[in-house]
């Protein structure tokens, strides 16, 4: 399959941040700016830039980022799951997972996570994928934005909402060990059938349980 990234870019204003959002953008052009101290959430930034430079420059790989001039405030990853995961089971090549999504404290509440999705979904190749998302509540900066876990979860089911993406049921185990965790997706258009039916096969693995 060939990974298509076709870039595109917005502008807004954050917390009297002037901001770009662009993207894909490749790991050379990532190398050249500059990581928030704030973007700690995965690791400490300097190691979480260089691990945001190899998705990049990875055949699926997907950057998208906002940035103040050279300093980027915000970021969301999409490439093929971890290969340990279940989703990376059937090794389709039109499965990504949105790996991360991350803001700085400095402009959140802005609306600059749904603007890095738009920037992101803008790309008419998203529509030949199936994009996943594992939300897992102890990755949550629930004390950073003093939220409980349901209203995070409430949060981030609305910001991925704003893209097409929908709460799908799992018998993962990880997913199931709390009830605020949740697998979300989208379908795109152009998605084929096999890639439905072996996505479904994955999602429900052991079928005594139901």
């Amino acid at each position: 399959m060939d990974h298509i990234k076709r870039y595109h870019s917005a502008r807004m204003t954050a917390n009297g941040k002037e901001l770009l959002i662009e993207g894909p953008i490749s790991g050379s052009e990532l190398a050249a700016l500059r990581f928030d101290e704030g973007l700690k959430a995965f690791r400490i930034p300097e190691q979480q830039h260089q691990a945001l430079i190899e998705i990049a420059d990875l055949p699926e790989g997907r950057i998208i980022v906002a940035r103040e001039e050279e300093l980027v405030l915000g970021y969301v990853t999409f490439l093929h799951p971890d290969p340990l995961e279940r989703w990376s089971q059937a090794r389709l090549p039109d499965l990504l997972e949105l790996g991360a999504i991350e803001i700085s404290h400095w402009i959140r509440g802005a609306g600059v996570a749904k603007k890095l999705l738009e920037v992101s979904f803008a790309d008419d190749a998203m529509e030949d994928y199936v994009i996943i998302t594992t939300e897992y509540y102890w990755h949550w900066d629930l004390k950073g934005t003093g939220l409980d876990v349901w209203q995070y979860r409430k949060v981030m089911e609305k910001v991925m909402g704003s893209v097409g993406m929908t709460w799908m049921a799992t018998d993962d185990p990880e997913i199931c060990s709390h009830p605020a965790n949740c697998l979300m997706a989208r379908i795109g258009k152009r998605v084929p059938p096999e890639t439905v039916e072996a996505f479904d096969a994955m999602r429900f693995q052991n079928r005594f349980m139901y």
